[in-house]
């Protein structure tokens, strides 16, 4: 193994959150790794994003100046095969983003690399890199390496990883990018819009409703429920597929990562894998379930057996 590169996200010139999160995922495999931990920017004024990426654990920021203001695979692809070609890590991350998904897969068959997708944990093995993502509809947890691979490219879901707290004095180095021909062209520029744009990651205090609930004219009481309580409504995937809840809500691995939360409090969840994924790390959770034998209870630090509704309505009692 000889080093990590990570590949930092810009979006019209601002720096993705998400690239903070990636030096956190590597910065624990950095031993592993038996050499440096590098990120590079590729963007029409990198230099102007290097402040925010000098963190504890960095070693080396790489500058690209290339591409315009909006994304370009093309551009990518050359940039980002170059920096592998020169600097030779065995692994590289980037986002698990709709960005990355444009050049992701061309970057890692161009030179026959290991290759995944929405990555979720990484480990060594026997000299080797180990990914787990989600498989069969995220119903199970899928580990895969990569044998025979020098190097291997990963792209890592968001609001996993927590970005490092300190600051760090990495040496910055400007690369020179010959350019690609590219094959696309921006148009207009259109910024998501949603009538439901609650941030789960961000939650602290979480009160989320599962399949348990029965009907989609319950889901009234727990709204205002957890508005009584002073927290934020989430759901599991099957409220959210139902469209008893907007997908903003929905947390697990193919929803959110409750990441800020400090309080989680499960009603009618059954804690399916995909759903544990998304809050087990959280410090303090309270799981209401009628199944004493239900998954939730296996990371619960508080549980009760009983019906939610009376749960729920001697809750409310008390606000």
């Amino acid at each position: 193994m000889s080093g990590i590169l990570v590949i930092a996200e810009q979006r019209r010139g601002e720096l993705r959150p998400t690239s903070l999160e990636l030096i956190g995922a590597a910065v624990p495999l950095k031993p592993a790794s038996g050499g440096a931990l590098t990120v590079a920017i590729v963007a029409p004024e990198p230099e102007r994003l290097v402040p925010a990426l000098m963190l504890d654990g960095v070693d080396e920021i790489l500058t690209v100046k290339g591409g315009a203001g909006d994304f370009d695979p093309d551009t990518m692809t050359a940039a980002v095969a170059g920096l592998v070609r020169t600097r030779a890590p065995s692994l590289v991350l980037l986002p698990h983003s709709v960005d990355s998904m444009g050049y992701a897969a061309a970057l890692a068959a161009s030179a026959d690399h290991g290759f995944a997708t929405d990555v979720f944990k990484i480990e060594t093995e026997a000299g080797g890199w180990i990914a787990t993502r989600g498989g069969y509809g995220q119903k199970v947890n899928v580990e895969l390496d990569f044998p025979g691979r020098a190097v291997v490219v990963l792209a890592v879901r968001g609001n996993v990883f927590k970005p490092p707290e300190g600051a760090g004095t990495p040496t910055v180095t400007a690369v020179p990018h010959a350019g690609a021909p590219t094959r696309v062209a921006a148009g207009d520029y259109i910024e998501q819009s949603s009538a439901d744009d609650v941030d789960m990651t961000t939650a602290e205090f979480i009160l989320t409703i599962g399949r348990g609930i029965g009907e989609e004219s319950k889901v009234e009481q727990f709204r205002e429920l957890a508005a009584a309580v002073g927290a934020t409504l989430g759901c599991s995937r099957p409220i959210a597929d139902s469209g008893w809840l907007p997908k903003s809500r929905q947390v697990g691995q193919s929803g959110k990562t409750a990441s800020a939360c400090k309080l989680y409090l499960a009603m009618g969840v059954s804690g399916a894998i995909q759903h544990l994924a998304g809050m087990k790390h959280v410090s303090t959770i309270v799981a209401v379930n009628s199944d004493s034998g239900a998954s939730i209870f296996s990371v619960a630090k508080y549980g009760i057996v009983g019906d939610l509704f009376e749960v729920a309505a001697e809750l409310r009692s008390h606000f």
